[in-house]
């Protein structure tokens, strides 16, 4: 399940300051003109006469830093263009011996520690030692590392860790038990996990972002430790990093490092912003490294499989066959339980009347994602019902077709957090939106409720009506004549795009 609190939460910041918005009006000839001008000149006058006496008054009075305030100002502007795009961060350039932490993202927070690092987790605490016995400063940080920093609920489950940095006492009381010489990178394995959606786009994907420039010279220190996030995604990790993971939870040894990121960077719904990347590395980059990762297993499913084919010599002819046909390949996601596809069965034998080769996939949580990818990166187009299933778009090769079977009250967040993504990953997508009679909901409620003729308004009533109504309790009936022109649209492109090769 998609959480989609952020949507009516970024809907109701629209409204806010909206007296500032007001100054300039659209007027009904399309014209525009400017309003509540005497505020705006008195405020001009006065920061006229502020920069005169900041620029004067050193001169007169002897200060030392002439632009201190100006200077001041600038730097926030700076740290507020990080969330807009900015490759510079308030912590780019870092001193030996510091703590330095950027909360200026609406995502995430992340604090970057250089010189004697600490770890010691009984007290959930990072100590960072400074050389300088005499100052005797004390500084601390707290930080939940995990990237949904907007959901107060989620992130009040989470671990917070407090980033320490004082002088280094004589006889330090953690002493290193394990030294290491490359980075760390600190991040929690809690919150939604479990979720495939959430464990792509809040973990994985801004661990990559984090770490690939270390080029798996990094140590990942995962708060929250589930040994089976690390079975599930150890494919992933052993392409990331070098080195076992760190149990911060469960070991007591003091680790040590010279220099450690906490948290994840992230930057948009299961995409990769290339422009805030080293190296200009991309979604494409990601999901190649997803082909590493598990072509390895995926080439062993087949050796098993073929071993299987040469103790059964009648199923040589058949497999010889279906090489020669090469139809495209078409990939259900089902799904049980709600928004499921009622009339799946008869859906497969439409594609296949079209000219599809049809495979009906049902992953789970104990899927073998190795297997889920070979299915789908095998298939020319993946058709399935927006659910978080629908983050295995990322394992469709580039050039594919994603087809979206959009249930009522639910478009917006089908488009943003898998449509718009697919697109920028390559895919040709079509999003299918049902209409009323499609949807199970049109046998709950009068044709002109607004549960079936206004889902917005609904939705705008709050996150548990979007659940209660559209999440839970909606499956889908499909009007096949009307999914048959998208279907045959897919067919035709592969086609045209197989005869340009």
């Amino acid at each position: 399940m998609v959480h989609y609190q952020r949507y009516y939460q970024q809907h109701l910041r629209k409204g806010e300051g909206d007296e500032e918005s007001q100054s300039g009006v659209i007027g009904s000839n399309g014209s525009y003109y400017k309003r509540a001008i005497r505020p705006k000149l008195l405020s001009f006058i006065f920061l006229s006469l502020l920069s005169c006496t900041l620029i004067w008054a050193p001169q007169l009075f002897g200060f030392s830093s002439t632009f201190s305030l100006l200077y001041s100002l600038g730097a926030e502007n700076e740290q507020m263009g990080s969330d807009m795009g900015s490759n510079l961060s308030p912590c780019s350039s870092m001193s030996n011996g510091t703590v330095c932490c950027d909360r200026s993202s609406f995502r995430t927070d992340m604090c970057y520690m250089k010189g004697d690092i600490r770890t010691h987790s009984a007290t959930f605490s990072v100590f960072l030692y400074t050389q300088n016995e005499e100052e005797q400063e004390f500084h601390e940080e707290k930080i939940r590392p995990y990237t949904r920093k907007w959901e107060t609920s989620v992130m009040n489950s989470i671990d917070e860790l407090s980033l320490v940095s004082k002088p280094r006492p004589a006889g330090s009381p953690y002493k290193c038990d394990v030294w290491h010489d490359v980075p760390a990178v600190f991040f929690s394995t809690g919150g939604y996990t479990g979720n495939v959606y959430h464990e792509f786009n809040d973990g994985i994907i801004p661990l990559y972002i984090t770490s690939q420039h270390f080029n798996k010279q990094v140590v990942f220190v995962i708060l929250e430790y589930h040994n089976w996030w690390l079975t599930k995604y150890g494919d992933i990790l052993s392409h990331l990093t070098n080195y076992p993971p760190i149990d911060f939870n469960g070991d007591n040894r003091t680790h040590c490092f010279s220099e450690a990121i906490v948290g994840l960077n992230i930057h948009d719904e299961l995409t990769i912003d290339q422009t805030l990347m080293k190296e200009n590395k991309s979604i494409r980059d990601f999901r190649e490294l997803l082909d590493r990762a598990y072509w390895p297993r995926i080439r062993g499913l087949i050796q098993e499989e073929e071993e299987l084919l040469s103790l059964s010599p009648l199923s040589m002819p058949l497999l010889t066959e279906e090489k020669k046909l090469k139809k495209p390949k078409l990939v259900i996601l089902s799904r049980n339980g709600s928004r499921a596809i009622t009339n799946e069965d008869l859906l497969v034998k439409l594609g296949e009347k079209i000219g599809f080769q049809v495979e009906v996939l049902k992953p789970d949580r104990t899927t073998e994602l190795a297997k889920t990818y070979r299915a789908l990166n095998s298939s020319d187009v993946m058709v399935g019902v927006h659910g978080a299933a629908m983050t295995h778009f990322l394992f469709v090769r580039p050039g594919r077709v994603f087809i979206q079977v959009i249930p009522l009250g639910t478009e917006w967040a089908a488009e943003t957090y898998y449509g718009a993504p697919a697109v920028k990953l390559g895919l040709k997508y079509i999003g299918y939106k049902i209409l009323p009679r499609e949807s199970s909901l049109y046998n709950e409620y009068d044709e002109n409720d607004p549960v079936l003729r206004d889902p917005d308004s609904v939705n705008q009533k709050g996150w548990e009506y979007t659940k209660r109504i559209y999440l839970d309790n909606q499956n889908v009936k499909m009007d096949l004549r009307r999914f048959e022109k998208r279907l045959v649209r897919a067919y035709n492109y592969l086609v045209s795009k197989h005869r340009q090769v």
